[in-house]
């Protein structure tokens, strides 16, 4: 079981909601009242304290369909699960201006996680308290005409739209808080933004903040070059290079009979290509439309590795309706590894941003299957009654793209067995794997806190079926939680 892949892929409604809330959150804030945060402000130098933390209570039934009790039945694994999770991020951060336009700053936070009973993932009463970022940075200028950003120490990063770069930090497991998924800062990164005319480059150097219990000891170097247009929309490429990785691939049987390869240290090496575009609104007739694509490409000479994978998204603004309404589709696809080559085509994610408003696939399954070996059909409407309500509705289609190959298995591969249930290490036979459907509520109770409700329901398709002879239930489950953010 992969096991970092299944905590960046199952950064579900809570992750996305936290995110939700910090971007909203300054927002409100700076509209509506003055800075609750300022501790000092004198002689060009500001003091500011932060604290972000947050409280989810989650019921699962019938988890992973329940497919332990025909794969695994003497593991005893219980497909019901309720638990309690929550986190407390405290952090303090400075600006210093001691000569007009450059500015020295820096931030240090440390995050505190822990769940009470026993999540989808078998772990019981357990948490840490962990660095989350420690970082010195240096900027002159600005990002609207000409300016340089330079920062080192651990910081978050995100890339594009965070298709291979935006979680650098590991949660759930010994960690606790698996679906609040709190840790986001690398833990070692050193980056510049040079800003000119609209054009951004970023140069990075990165290092995840892996779960010790499955540290891969990943590297990665590149570069990224980005155009903001002023009337919104943007256009970028990012490069990868996998610098050193301890973590394995897995290469699919020939002709998708017995169990996958395991290569050694597979993605040491590996590089990646991603092209990334939005549009801004379009004029005239269409100007309600919007539009984003996604490509990638990877590459590794070494265990000769070739894989893809993108998304194209369409959405669409209603006017005239007496609620803000807005729908979108998605079709996003990401290569398997073909039973028939001898070469690896399994695509690999890399630290994705796994929420279901980003490149989650699915919600429940996104818990099951990385962005690997999928292709999926989703469709969101999100409806805003009021500036504080928002509901949301997605449905998604899942798909495996070869069949007969790995779906579940990526990087981080750890052969581990959580609580007898079943990881489709060597595919399926069929196409279809499930239908997920999530129902989503958001409340912004002020502009610190956010209280969130939503319910979910995957619906097993014949891959799945096919694994236990049909007997599949649907799984289901819920979830509250409230999130406080200065």
């Amino acid at each position: 079981m992969r096991r970092e892949g299944a905590i960046h892929a199952y950064r579900p409604a809570c992750a996305l909601l936290l995110a939700f809330a910090t971007a909203n959150a300054a927002e409100v804030a700076n509209a509506q009242q003055p800075d609750q945060t300022l501790l000092y402000d004198e002689n060009g130098l500001k003091l500011r304290w932060h604290l972000q933390l947050g409280l989810n209570a989650v019921s699962e039934r019938n988890l992973y369909w329940n497919l332990a009790a025909t794969t695994s039945p003497q593991s005893d694994f219980d497909p019901v699960s309720h638990w309690l999770e929550g986190y407390v991020e405290p952090g303090l951060s400075f600006e210093w201006t001691p000569f007009g336009r450059s500015t020295f700053y820096g931030k240090l936070s440390s995050v505190g996680s822990y769940t009470a009973g026993t999540d989808a993932f078998d772990w019981s009463d357990t948490g840490r308290i962990t660095l989350e970022e420690a970082y010195l940075g240096y900027r002159v200028g600005s990002a609207e005409a000409t300016g340089l950003d330079l920062s080192l120490g651990s910081r978050e990063l995100k890339l594009g739209s965070g298709m291979l770069i935006a979680n650098g930090g590991s949660s759930g497991f010994e960690r606790g808080a698996l679906k609040f998924g709190p840790r986001k800062a690398w833990k070692r990164a050193a980056f510049a933004h040079v800003y000119e005319d609209g054009f951004t480059a970023t140069p990075f150097f990165l290092q995840p903040n892996e779960l010790p219990s499955n540290d891969g000891h990943n590297k990665l170097a590149g570069g990224d070059l980005r155009y903001d247009a002023a009337a919104g929309g943007f256009l970028g490429l990012s490069y990868i290079n996998v610098l050193h990785s301890d973590s394995p691939y897995v290469k699919a049987p020939r002709g998708g009979v017995g169990p996958p390869t395991l290569l050694p240290r597979g993605r040491d090496g590996t590089n990646a290509l991603n092209l990334y575009a939005r549009t801004n609104p379009f004029s005239g007739a269409f100007r309600n439309w919007f539009l984003t694509g996604d490509f990638a490409y990877e590459w590794n000479r070494r265990v000769d590795l070739e894989a893809w994978g993108g998304r194209v998204q369409v959405g669409y603004a209603f006017s005239g309706l007496p609620w803000p309404t807005v729908l979108t589709y998605s079709f996003q696809t990401f290569s398997g590894d073909d039973p028939k080559t001898s070469r690896l085509e399994r695509f690999d994610p890399l630290y994705y941003e796994g929420s279901p408003g980003a490149w989650a696939t699915g919600s429940k399954s996104s818990l099951v299957f990385i962005n690997s070996n999928i292709r999926a059909h989703e469709v969101s409407l999100r409806v805003q009654p009021t500036e504080r309500d928002t509901v949301t509705l997605r449905y998604a289609r899942i798909l495996a793209n070869e069949l007969g190959s790995p779906i579940q298995f990526g990087q981080a591969t750890r052969l581990l067995n959580f609580g007898g249930a079943a990881y489709l290490i060597s595919g399926v036979t069929e196409h279809h794997l499930s239908d997920d459907v999530f129902l989503e509520y958001g409340r912004t109770i002020n502009p610190n806190t956010f209280l969130t409700a939503g319910v979910s329901m995957s619906v097993p398709g014949k891959g799945i079926r096919g694994v236990a002879d049909g007997r599949t239930p649907n799984w289901v489950g819920g979830f509250v939680n409230a999130v406080v953010n200065f």
